[in-house]
């Protein structure tokens, strides 16, 4: 059964410290010049304590975890961090644009009981063991969970969208702009008799984790573990729940983008072993690829250095054994018809942007590249119970959760 529960965050005190200066992103998207950066801005940037720098001379008992865990009990220490007195939920509302639009997605931060995958907590994608390590490496010596996994809701009991957006009209506690000009805002939400409407509500629903796959396997691993060290206790303790950032499935500004496909392979073949399946259109030079193919199902785009296409699958397909609930995604035929079947790829990897992968294929870094639609969020609920896993980097969701806001302590209630 699924809980989510109100907890003692740990957060920045306002007074001390701006919200620009000691937010940044998820770990995951941190290059090694914008971590230099976050450093830069603020001595206590929570970089430091969630993706902090390798130093030369590193040791087994000197390294970037050790002075993470330094780092949180030194700033607490200080004042410039606080721990609740008491447990709450926490409010982030998430100003952005798109295509012109303005949308802003509402959730809040909460601590949710740890439960088997596919028990009322549901993946849907693929992982990878090395930030799984470097996780399980970060939480061992902070024992905290320093980032949130972003995650979707669906079947509550009551309109928590409702209470989220009434506790959002004050000033916030604690503001960030990020680099593409999102804003995050966050409130601390106390109040006794809506945080247990919060928590009844929130019971027993499904759980959709959209981003932080990693981190709920690393909480599982975590768990496993202290339960072992503190002899199997029966009362719940403070690791058997995990740090999550909860918005509605049925939100409307929730948004999805496409993570493209860059590969090694030959491209003079690529085509031949393409065109049975496929009916390949050259796009005229100027046109946007990915305007070419939104909105049509099993389509991709193809750029070889030379040209840019269109692929729509013919309905052919070879017997590539998959589900009938991936529903002939694009992500899971490209991975399992195109790359597993039809042709022989040296590697490949991802990107974003359309221009920059592109680029990478100009200057001969990959032969050639496969642009996507973006994965809708039905499709990730009808996969995720399913119990199915997509590749890894099927989905983006946008924007990202910044880290910062609230962690959570897994030493004590």
């Amino acid at each position: 059964m699924t809980e989510v529960v109100p907890f003692r965050g740990i957060f920045y005190n306002g007074e001390k410290v701006v919200g620009d200066d000691v937010i940044a992103p998820p770990y995951d998207v941190i290059t090694p010049g914008m971590r230099e950066e976050f450093y830069a801005k603020s001595p206590y940037n929570i970089v430091k304590v969630d993706a902090g720098l390798k130093l030369p001379g590193d040791t087994d008992n000197e390294n970037k975890y050790t002075r993470a865990a330094t780092h949180l009990e030194g700033w607490l220490s200080e004042g410039v961090l606080v721990r609740d007195p008491a447990p709450a939920y926490y409010v982030c509302g998430i100003e952005y644009t798109m295509d012109g639009e303005k949308k802003t997605l509402f959730g809040l931060f909460g601590s949710v009981r740890l439960v088997e995958l596919g028990k009322g907590v549901y993946p849907h994608e693929a992982t990878h063991s090395k930030p799984k390590k470097d996780r399980l490496s970060l939480t061992k010596h902070t024992g905290a969970n320093t980032s949130p996994i972003y995650s979707l809701y669906s079947g509550a009991k009551a309109d928590v969208g409702a209470i989220v957006r009434e506790a959002a009209k004050g000033e916030p506690s604690l503001q960030s702009t990020d680099s593409d000009g999102t804003v995050h805002s966050f409130w601390p939400l106390r109040d006794k008799d809506k945080v247990e409407a919060i928590r009844y509500a929130l019971s027993e629903t499904s759980i959709f984790i959209a981003d932080g796959h990693h981190r709920y396997e690393t909480a599982i691993e975590y768990q496993k573990i202290m339960r072992e060290a503190d002899g199997d206790p029966k009362e719940d303790r403070p690791y058997d729940f995990v740090l999550m950032f909860l918005a509605d499935v049925g939100d409307p500004a929730l948004a999805v983008l496409p993570t493209h496909r860059l590969v090694t392979v030959d491209a003079e073949g690529m085509r031949k072993s393409l065109e049975e399946y496929f009916d390949i259109r050259e796009l005229s030079e100027g046109v946007d690829v990915l305007g070419a193919i939104e909105g049509r199902p099993q389509t991709f785009g193809l750029y070889d250095g030379e040209n840019n296409y269109m692929l729509s699958c013919k309905g052919n397909c070879p017997d590539w054994d998959v589900d009938e609930a991936f529903g002939m995604l694009d992500v899971v035929m490209l991975h399992k018809l195109i790359f597993g079947k039809l042709l022989e790829l040296g590697g490949w990897s991802y990107e974003m942007d359309v221009a920059t992968a592109r680029r990478m294929v100009d200057e001969g870094e990959f032969d050639a590249a496969f642009f996507l639609n973006p994965t809708r969020v039905s499709d990730v609920e009808r996969v995720a119970l399913k119990s199915l896993r997509m590749p890894p980097k099927s989905t983006y969701f946008y924007p990202k959760i910044q880290t910062g806001f609230v962690m959570n302590d897994l030493k004590t209630f």
